[in-house]
C-alpha cells in the first residue's frame, strides 16, 4: 500500500456535551377513555389497568408532525437561552412521517428559522430520542457540530387503526426537544455515553400491517420483554457514566405502559436506586408517544417542579426494531 499524498486536518474536538434547554408541545384536543369506548369495546377502568392511562393528545388532521416538531425546537431553542443562528445541525427521531421524503428536519429547521444547518432523520422507534441524543454528543465532541437541536416528534394517529382496541388505547401524538452544546471541560460533561442495541428477531412484535396501514403489536411479547431487558441496560448506562444507581435523582424511561415503567423503576430500586428516586409518570395523561415521550416528560416533569437544574437523570428507549438506548444526563 503506498503511503498517503496528503495529510487531512480534522475538525477540534471538545472534551463532551452538556444539555442547554429543553420544549414540547401537544396538541390541544385531549381523548379520554370513554371517548374511545364510543367507537370500540372498552372501559375507563379496562385501559387503566392494563396500561396505566387515562387520556392522550390526538392531533387534527390539518396539524402535521413537522408542526409539532417545530414548536417543540422553537421552545428548547428560547429555554436554552440561544437564538435559531446558534444551531448548526438539527436532528429529528420519528417513525411516522407521511412519506418518506422529504425528511422532517429540514422543513422543521426552516420553520424555525435556522439557516442552512444540517439536517437529518433518523428511526429508531421509540427509542430514537435516545439514538439522537447520543448521535449529538457524539457529534459535538468529534467536532462536526456546536449545537445540535433534537427533537423526537411523532403523529400516530395517522398509523392507528382505530378499530383496533390493543393499540388504539396506547398511541398519541406530540414532540419533545433539547437543545445540546459543546461541555467546556470534563466537568462541564452533561451527558453520558449511549448504551445501545437491538433484537432484530423480535421485529416483527411491533409493526405496521395492511392493509389497515395501522401498528401492530405483540402486546405480552413487548411487556415481557421490556419488564427483563430495560432494567440491565438502564444499569450499564449508570455504570458507563462512572455512576452508581444511587446516583441517580430521575428515572425517565420511554413511556410505553405503566406496569412497565413501575416493574423496571422497581428493578432499579432492588439494584440500589433510592426510594425516592423520581420516576416519570407522563404516560398517564400523554399516552404513548413513541420518540416524543421522553422529552415531553421531562419538560412536565420540569414545568411541574419535579426536575431541577442540576438533578441526575436517566434515560431510556426502547421499541420497535426492536431498538434500546439509554444514557444518564443532568438537567440544565
Amino acid at each position: 500500500m503506498s503511503p498517503a499524498r496528503v495529510s487531512l486536518r480534522s475538525s477540534p474536538s471538545t472534551p463532551g456535551a452538556r444539555l442547554l434547554g429543553w420544549g414540547s408541545s401537544q396538541p390541544d384536543r385531549v381523548v379520554t377513555n370513554d371517548d374511545l369506548a364510543e367507537r370500540v369495546e372498552t372501559t375507563d377502568q379496562w385501559v387503566q389497568e392494563r396500561v396505566g392511562i387515562v387520556s392522550r393528545r390526538i392531533a387534527d388532521e390539518n396539524t402535521l408532525l413537522v408542526d409539532m416538531a417545530a414548536d417543540a425546537g422553537s421552545k428548547a431553542i428560547a429555554d436554552a437561552g440561544v437564538s435559531p443562528s446558534d444551531v448548526d445541525t438539527v436532528l429529528v427521531a420519528t417513525c411516522t412521517m407521511p412519506n418518506q421524503i422529504p425528511n422532517a428536519a429540514a422543513q422543521v429547521a426552516h420553520r424555525i428559522g435556522v439557516d442552512a444547518p444540517g439536517a437529518f432523520d433518523l428511526n429508531a422507534a421509540c427509542a430514537g430520542f435516545c439514538y439522537g441524543m447520543g448521535m449529538a454528543s457524539d457529534l459535538i465532541r468529534a467536532g462536526s457540530a456546536r449545537t445540535v437541536l433534537v427533537i423526537g416528534a411523532e403523529k400516530l394517529s395517522d398509523w392507528i387503526d382505530w378499530d383496533d382496541r390493543s393499540t388504539c388505547i396506547i398511541f398519541a401524538d406530540g414532540a419533545g426537544a433539547a437543545v445540546v452544546g459543546a461541555a467546556g471541560t470534563e466537568q462541564d460533561i452533561g451527558i453520558g455515553p449511549l448504551v445501545w442495541g437491538s433484537a432484530g428477531d423480535m421485529s416483527d412484535a411491533i409493526r405496521i400491517v395492511q392493509p389497515s396501514n395501522g401498528i401492530h403489536q405483540e402486546g405480552q411479547t413487548v411487556f415481557r420483554w421490556a419488564t427483563t431487558k430495560i432494567a440491565p441496560i438502564a444499569l450499564k448506562a449508570i455504570e458507563q457514566a462512572g455512576l452508581r444507581p444511587e446516583d441517580i435523582d430521575v428515572f425517565v424511561p420511554h413511556q410505553a405502559n405503566l406496569r412497565i415503567v413501575e416493574a423496571v423503576a422497581k428493578r432499579l430500586r432492588k439494584a440500589g436506586a433510592r426510594a425516592d428516586m423520581r420516576v416519570a409518570q407522563d404516560i398517564v395523561y400523554s399516552g404513548n408517544t413513541s420518540s416524543a415521550s421522553i422529552p415531553l416528560a421531562i419538560d412536565h416533569m420540569r414545568s411541574a417542579g419535579e426536575i431541577s437544574r442540576g438533578d441526575v437523570l436517566l434515560l431510556v428507549g426502547f421499541g420497535a426494531g426492536l431498538s434500546y438506548a439509554g444514557q444518564v444526563v443532568v438537567c440544565p
